[in-house]
C-alpha cells in the first residue's frame, strides 16, 4: 500500500463530492464535528465548490491517498479564535479518514506526521487540536505522536444520548514524540 499526500490548490467537484460523503456519513459525523443535540447530530449539509474554495481562505487542506485512491483529508488553520491557548504561531489541525478501507492501517499516523512537517516548514512552532472524549482511538494516536492534554471542555458535543467533553491537546514542534 502506497500512501501519499497532496495539498489542495484548486478544488474540483470530485473532491467536494468526497467531502460531502464524509461529512454526511452517520458513522463519521460524531467524530468530526461538535453537535449540541440529537437534531444537530442528524443534520446533513451539502458543500458546494464555491464553499470549498472559501474554506481554502482559512484552511490549508491536504488530501490523503492510498494506492492513488482518495481516502481522507487533513487540514490546519493558523491562530484560529477557538484555540484554548492563544499562542501566536499555532496551527489547529484536523484529520478525517473518510473511507472505511483507509482506517486502522496506520494512515492517520503517517498523515499527522506529514502535516506536522508541513506546519514546521511554514515556521509555526505549536499545534493544538481537539478530540472528543469518546474517540479513544484518536486520543491514543495523538498521545503516541507526542501530544499532551492541556484542557477538557465539558458538555461540548452530543453523541450516544449524552454530552461529552472536548479534550484539547498540544504539541510543540521540534520536540521528539
Amino acid at each position: 500500500m502506497t500512501i501519499h499526500f497532496s495539498e489542495v490548490i484548486e478544488p474540483n467537484l470530485i473532491i467536494v463530492e468526497a467531502f460531502n460523503r464524509w461529512e454526511n456519513n452517520p458513522d463519521l459525523i460524531p467524530l468530526i464535528r461538535p453537535n449540541k443535540n440529537k437534531k444537530e447530530l442528524e443534520k446533513r449539509c451539502q458543500m458546494t465548490l464555491e464553499d470549498f474554495k472559501n474554506r481554502l481562505d482559512t484552511h490549508h487542506i491536504y488530501l490523503i491517498y492510498t494506492d492513488d485512491k482518495l481516502v481522507g483529508e487533513m487540514n490546519y488553520m493558523v491562530d484560529p479564535s477557538h484555540l484554548h491557548k492563544r499562542a501566536p504561531g499555532t496551527a489547529w489541525i484536523g484529520i478525517t479518514i473518510g473511507e472505511e478501507n483507509g482506517r486502522g492501517k496506520g494512515i492517520g499516523f503517517k498523515a499527522i506526521q506529514y502535516l506536522e512537517e508541513e506546519i514546521k516548514r511554514k515556521g509555526l512552532t505549536r499545534i493544538e487540536l481537539g478530540v472528543f472524549e469518546f474517540n479513544t482511538h484518536a486520543y491514543k494516536l495523538y498521545q503516541q505522536l507526542g501530544y499532551q492534554e492541556i484542557a477538557r471542555i465539558a458538555d461540548f458535543t452530543y453523541w450516544n444520548n449524552k454530552m461529552w467533553s472536548d479534550i484539547r491537546m498540544e504539541k510543540h514542534l521540534g520536540e521528539r514524540a
